[in-house]
Formats: C-alpha cells, structure tokens, sequence
C-alpha cells in the first residue's frame, strides 16, 4: 500500500517513508514559499535548504503530536515551517549582531596596535607564499575566507581528507617558520 491524500497521516505515524516521501512532493512548494519569504532577506540559500530540511525532520519526528485529519495537516505543517524558518532568521540575525560588537571592539585599537596588525598580516602572507601554490589557495580560503572544507575540495578538485592533510600541514610549516622568526631566525 502507499500512501495517498487519504491515508498519509496515518502512515506517517506508523512511520512508513513512503508517506514522508508524499508529504515532500505535495508541500514542498509551501514549506519553501514560507521559508523564503521570513529567510529571505537574509540572502543565503543553504540556510534555506538546511531551514527546509530540518522542517521536514522535524514533521518526521513529531509525527505522532499531530491530531487532526488530512485536511488540518496543512495547517500544521505551515505552523511548523513558519516557526522553523524564525528560529533559523534569530539565530542568524542574532550572530550578526555578535559581529557587529566585535567590530566595534576593533575601533578601540591604538595606531601602534594598528600597524602591529599590519604587518603581522604582512609576515603571515610572506609565509604563506612560501607554501606550494593548492597548499596557498586552501590555507587562504580557509583562514581569510573562512570557507569549510566541504566547499575547498568542491572547489580545487580534491577530496575532503586531501584538503584536510594538506591543511594540517600547512599550518604546521607556517607554526614552523613562525617560530623560527621568533627565535630570531630567517624564514626563507
């Protein structure tokens, strides 16, 4: 038996996917028109998706809280989506707002922290470029574009674990010639 727009709440309280799978198909369309219009403004597709998802989990585990008939689901599962999508908007909005007090912080630097800043930064990009050319362009993604690793091997070509090695290997040479500067030596 599969599930039809008679009988997949039921199903979908004894757990059976294929109701799960008929829930997607028919409010997809709603659960994403919700997500997009509260997420919307925050510019950012994969928080959406991710919002999307985890509102169909959410359906999946709660499944046995819902007490109605086939014709309140909708209702429920717009409740449901509404909800999620805010919860996702605070805690992006509330992140924000935690990097707009750290910026705020910064202003209170001296000019002396200022140029120690600058040429910090000077020193550590002339490490970097030590580093074979993939091992420059993954270090920088990661530390100055904070991108994940996931989105660095989708990028380069390369598998996740490789990114990751050569990651750990290169902080370790950087960590390395640091050193040596402190100590006095010449990084080159």
């Amino acid at each position: 038996m599969k599930s039809n727009e008679k009988n997949f709440v039921e199903r979908l309280q004894m757990e059976k996917e294929d109701a799960l799978e008929y829930i997607v198909y028919e409010y997809l369309p709603l659960v994403k028109g919700i997500s997009f219009k509260i997420l919307g403004p925050i510019q950012n597709e994969g928080l959406v998706e991710e919002c999307i998802n985890d509102i169909f989990l959410s359906v999946w585990n709660n499944a046995t809280k819902f007490k109605g008939d086939t014709s309140n689901f909708k209702h429920w599962i717009a409740s449901i989506a509404k909800f999620k999508a805010i919860d996702y908007y605070r805690k992006v909005t509330k992140n924000t707002e935690v990097i707009v007090d750290n910026l705020e912080l910064q202003k209170v630097h001296s000019v002396e922290e200022a140029i120690i800043f600058s040429e910090n930064k000077k020193e550590i990009l002339e490490f970097i470029h030590t580093l074979d050319p993939i091992d420059q362009k993954i270090i920088v993604m990661r530390l100055f574009l904070d991108m994940k690793s996931d989105e660095i091997s989708e990028k380069l070509g390369l598998t996740k674990s490789a990114v990751d090695s050569r990651l750990f290997r290169g902080r370790k040479k950087l960590n390395n010639q640091a050193q040596k500067i402190i100590l006095g030596g010449n990084f080159n």
